[in-house]
């Protein structure tokens, strides 16, 4: 599977989120999303929210595993800030 593919399902699902998507061999994917649709979630219930976009795929056999991680924007902007501080 490409990585633009996996990009563009999770997009579909979560609309205005900003999603990264890194792979090495094609079915192991680095996949983080921000998006608003998380804040007030759990991580779990984050993730439970991205894995339904790529869901057939995983079942497919198409995406092996999956690395993620979520960040509402303002988390993301915190961490971002943190960073750029080091």
């Amino acid at each position: 599977m490409q990585i633009d593919e996996v990009q563009r399902l999770i997009e579909a699902t979560l609309p205005d989120s900003r999603v990264s998507v890194k792979s090495s061999d094609g079915s192991h994917f680095d996949v983080e999303v921000v998006s608003a649709a998380f804040a007030g979630l759990t991580p779990v219930k984050r993730q439970k929210m991205v894995y339904a976009a790529i869901n057939a795929s995983i079942t497919s056999g198409a995406i092996h595993a999956v690395s993620l991680k979520t960040h509402t924007p303002e988390e993301w902007e915190k961490a971002s800030a943190l960073r750029i501080g080091q």
